[in-house]
């Protein structure tokens, strides 16, 4: 499986070998005026308002938070990433998250290729999520959860 490396913990390795030197960005391509145009990919990605759909009409997926250390916030039903030894369950979807999607969509794509269809990257991470669902909108209960509350 996969896991975060102990000298560089934003880096994935597999069987103890690391994946990619770095990161791989979000696909992004730009305009003739250098404007940036994130690309959404539905195979490897879930949408914030699919996932908060789900979770409002209590279908919630296996939630697996894979920074390597907590952040601000997270997910209500989050679990941390368990480890190297881990497999995602094989009849249940999978939604790896982080606080901007980078390290969540290179999880999700190597889970994919070893076998894992069902597991998934929150698409623009946390950050993304927060940003689009206003509670004014979506109403009181987004599933946000703050550190120490």
């Amino acid at each position: 499986m996969f896991h975060a490396s102990p000298r560089k913990p934003d880096r994935w390795v597999a069987g103890g070998a690391r994946i990619r030197d770095t990161i791989t960005p979000m696909p992004t391509r730009f305009l003739d005026d250098s404007t940036p145009v994130i690309q959404f990919d539905p195979q490897l990605e879930v949408s914030p308002f699919a996932l908060f759909r789900r979770l409002r009409e209590g279908q919630p997926p296996v939630l697996v938070d894979v920074r390597p250390q907590p952040g601000r916030l997270s997910l209500a039903g989050a679990i941390a990433y368990p480890g190297p030894d881990w497999s995602p369950p094989a009849d249940e979807d999978v939604i790896l998250f982080d606080d901007d999607g980078a390290l969540a969509v290179d999880g999700a794509r190597h889970m994919q290729g070893a076998g894992w269809p069902r597991v998934k990257a929150l698409f623009g991470g946390l950050e993304l999520y927060e940003f689009s669902l206003d509670p004014q909108v979506v109403g009181e209960e987004t599933f946000l959860r703050t550190a120490g509350a």
